[in-house]
This record gives C-alpha cells, structure tokens and sequence, in this order.
C-alpha cells in the first residue's frame, strides 16, 4: 500500500505540473496538441511494451468495450471538455469541479468507510480552496461536469483491464486509441492549423507532456490504482493543484497566497485521513487479483 500511494501520490503531482509548461504551448493549435501529445506517448509506450516482452492479449468484448470507452471517455471527451470549459469560463470553474473527483470516486467505490469519506471531503474541499471558487456560464458548467465523467471514467475503466493488460499495456492501448479521435475533433475545430509544426520551445512542452505528464503518470497511476482501489487512489487527485503551486512557486511564475497553502494543507490532511480508514472485502479482492496477474 505504501508503494501504491507513492506512485498515486506522484502521478497526480506530475499531472498538476502541466501548468508549468501551459505557457510553452499557449500559442500552439490545441487540439492539435493534445493529438501530438498522445502519438508521442503512445509511441514511447508501444516501444516500451515491445522491449519488455510483453505479448498482445485477446481481450473479451466487454473488455474491449472498456478499452474503447476509456479512451473515448477518460481521454478523448475529458480533454475536449476541459478545453472547451476552459475557453468558455476560463481554469477556475473546471479546476473546481474537477476537485470533487475524490469524493465520486470514493462514492461509486462501493460503500466507503466513514474515515474515507470524510478524507474525501476534506480532499475536495482543500483542492477547491487551491484551484480558487469557479464562476462561469450555464455552457461553461457543463462542459466542466463532462470533464467530470471523463476523469472519473479514466479510473472506473481501467478497474476491469489491469489484471489482463496490466498498467503499460492499458496506458499504450488507451493512448493509441486515443490519436485519431483527437486528429478528427482537431481537424472539425481547428482546420488545417492544427498540423503546424511547433517551435523549439514547443517542442519541448509537448515532449514533455507526452512523457513525465502522459507516459510515466499514466503508469504510476495505473500501477497504484489495483493496490488502492479507486476511493483511496481517487484521495491523491487532489494532489493535481498541490503539483501546480509547487513548480510554479519552485520556476517563479507564480507565488501561492496564504488560500493555495492552507487548500494544500487540507488535502495532505485528507489524504492521511483517507488512507487509514481500513478497506472494504471487494476493494481488497480486486487488488489482490490485479497485482498478481499484472
């Protein structure tokens, strides 16, 4: 468990860096971006996956229902809606609702133990005084509950293939899948555009979006979420605007008010409250199931 929430922990930090190089590729396509991102991270993890040996696996029609669904849903419509939000309300209003992710997962993760529960609200409420009280349109709301599904969805889904496919294979799949669906939405969006080839410094943000925030995120996350379960693993979400103060305050693009600390503060507290509240019979039996077949 130790080691589980390590990699939980660490994942969601290195997705809160994302914020860090936004301004890298402010003024690159973004659809366009976010296509380039998973054809370089799916690049990296089908090479992976073939240095390691590891076979292709049949799956099942319900099990490749799931792959498709996370692709569509944990990825694809999770990125467009974030987008979307973003452009129509601005970060604020998506950061905020997307805080609530520990506390949805820890609902939908069977019956919780008080203590997880209580950990997930504290979790919520620090990433929300972090991210800042959103303010935004009708259109901006609902975009935002999209993103919701889909991060909710990039968890749930995964559940049913890691004891199969294992974290690397689940993370190459979901980002091949994941390619052409983002090239058609950026292609419908941005025209043509989208294909302009990025500057040095583009690059480099890119690069490193497909690999610290796509590929080894995606593991550790992945890895962790069998030894977790969802209700404890979905406690270190709140560690995305954790990871976002921090580079900002270590590169000096930003200097957290007294509010980004005291939420920072909170969701280490959750969390710690979190993870002591002792695991329901089911939770175990998937982990136990996952570990040894990954």
């Amino acid at each position: 468990m130790r080691n589980g929430a390590l990699g939980a922990a660490t994942a969601m930090f290195m997705v809160g860096t994302l914020a860090a190089v936004s301004g890298l590729i402010k003024d690159y396509p973004v659809y366009g971006g976010q296509a380039v991102r998973y054809l370089l991270a799916a690049a990296v993890l089908l090479v992976v996956t073939r240095a390691l040996g590891l076979r292709f696996v049949r799956l099942t029609l319900r099990e490749a229902g799931c792959l498709v669904g996370l692709a569509v849903l944990g990825l694809v419509v999770f990125n467009i809606c974030v987008i979307e939000s973003t452009r129509d309300s601005g970060p604020a209003l998506v950061g905020t609702v997307l805080g609530t992710v520990p506390l949805v997962l820890a609902l939908v993760s069977g019956r919780p133990a008080p203590r997880l529960l209580a950990g997930a609200v504290v979790v919520v409420a620090g990433a929300t005084l972090a991210t800042g009280l959103g303010t935004g349109s009708t259109g901006g709301l609902l975009w935002a509950l999209g993103a919701l599904v889909g991060e909710v969805s990039f968890s749930l889904l995964a559940i049913p293939l890691l004891p199969k496919l294992g974290a690397i294979r689940v993370s190459a799949y979901s980002t091949a899948l994941a390619v052409p669906m983002l090239a058609v939405a950026g292609v419908a969006v941005e025209g043509t555009s989208m294909f302009r080839a990025p500057t040095m410094p583009e690059a480099l943000g890119l690069l490193y979006l497909a690999v610290v925030v796509t590929v080894v995120a995606f593991f550790l996350w992945y890895s962790a979420l069998p030894r977790l379960g969802a209700g404890r693993a979905g406690l270190f979400a709140g560690m995305i605007p954790v990871g976002a103060i921090v580079t900002g305050m270590l590169l000096g693009v930003a200097t957290p008010s007294a509010y980004d600390l005291l939420g920072a503060g909170l969701v280490i507290v959750g969390i710690v409250a979190g993870l002591t509240a002792r695991r329901g019979p089911s939770a175990a039996s998937v982990s136990a199931s996952a570990t040894v077949r990954s």
